[in-house]
């Protein structure tokens, strides 16, 4: 069956990465509209108010999406080894330094990307410019004046894993390395181990249990996560003239990929999966406004607020492609993978988000 499906989708793979990347986009942004959920908006309920609930929805949303992953390897639905995330590559250095470049310019800018895009859905003119910025200094970044010294900077700080005899960097090829047994059992025990420890973290608290709002975006954004990868797993084929890249949610990238798509759609033909996604995360904040009677233009309150939510952007576009990812792309869909890298990107951006809410604290 699941032969079939894919011989489908490859034959029309523009078509399914389309209307599919749409639909999953658009079904996304309306989550996070109606559900309130932020990714640093949870660190800031920490900080702020001991409130873990907003977080256990990221983590609940990982867990599902890991679970999600390994029922499609077992199905065999795609080969996650040829991921971005999974390559042996292990760039720490610039997975740190991104991650926490990302969450310290998420705070300035008022949000992590996908929720600045829910937000220009809903008319605030601020995320709007945020998210030019993020996509202008994200492609800076990958080729452009900041191109040659993220190379000569990080280079140096990774590992090349396949030195070690390992194919990817993910936990359980690690754990095959450390004890012997195969990498299929190795990742079956990470997978238990990961996504079991999470959703006993998440569900043991009576508050977050009894929440419909935070259980629904835990379980919808982490199914989003999986649609994401089921949708390019099919269309994946080695054998076409321009490969569908194995991927799912993320937004750092594709916000430069959508500036550039904007001005040169002439020449690109149909759009890929981060464009369609972005935009349809776009449509899906502005239904999910339009549907609870929140829709209002906002703009910037003053100059100081202005050059604030610039410097936090300009941050995210060049953290995002450091740490390869962003709340989503790593921190939900690299994470999906238990890629080390990804993990370690998480971390590091929680972290950027705890020292950015202090020096906002420092700065009031």
């Amino acid at each position: 069956m699941i032969e079939t499906l894919k011989e489908t989708v490859v034959e029309s793979a523009a078509f399914y990465i389309g209307w599919g990347g749409l639909l999953l986009g658009i079904v996304f942004g309306f989550i996070v509209a109606r559900t309130n959920f932020c990714t640093m908006g949870s660190i800031s309920d920490i900080l702020s108010f001991g409130d873990y609930r907003r977080f256990r929805s990221w983590l609940l949303a990982v867990a599902v999406a890991i679970l999600g992953v390994a029922v499609f390897e077992a199905l065999q639905v795609a080969d996650m080894s040829r991921t971005m995330y999974l390559a042996p590559n292990f760039t720490w250095g610039a997975n740190i330094v991104g991650g926490l470049m990302f969450g310290f310019g998420m705070v300035f800018s008022g949000g992590c990307l996908s929720r600045n895009l829910v937000r220009a859905g809903g008319g605030d003119l601020r995320s709007l410019v945020v998210l030019i910025i993020t996509g202008i200094f994200a492609f800076i970044t990958i080729g452009g004046l900041l191109g040659p010294a993220r190379v000569v900077l990080f280079s140096p700080l990774s590992i090349n894993l396949a030195n070690m005899g390992m194919e990817t960097q993910s936990l359980g090829a690690i754990l095959a390395a450390v004890s012997g047994i195969s990498v299929r059992t190795a990742s079956l025990v990470m997978v238990a181990l990961v996504a079991g420890g999470l959703l006993i973290y998440c569900l043991k608290d009576r508050d977050f249990r009894t929440s419909f709002s935070h259980m629904a975006a835990g379980i919808g954004l982490g199914l989003c996560i999986v649609a994401g990868w089921f949708i390019t797993g099919l269309a994946f084929d080695d054998f076409a003239d321009v490969p569908v890249q194995l991927i799912s949610l993320s937004y750092v990238r594709p916000t430069g990929d959508t500036l550039d798509y904007l001005m040169r759609f002439t020449a690109l033909g149909p759009p890929g999966f981060g464009v369609v996604t972005l935009a349809g995360t776009l449509l899906g904040g502005f239904l999910g406004t339009v549907s609870m009677g929140r829709f209002q233009l906002t703009t910037f309150a003053s100059p100081s607020d202005t050059l604030r939510n610039m410097f936090g952007a300009a941050l995210m576009g060049i953290g995002g492609v450091l740490a390869l990812g962003c709340t989503i792309g790593q921190g939900m869909t690299g994470f999906s993978t238990l890629a080390i890298g990804s993990i370690l990107a998480f971390l590091s951006i929680v972290a950027g988000g705890v020292i950015g809410m202090k020096t906002m604290e420092r700065m009031a």
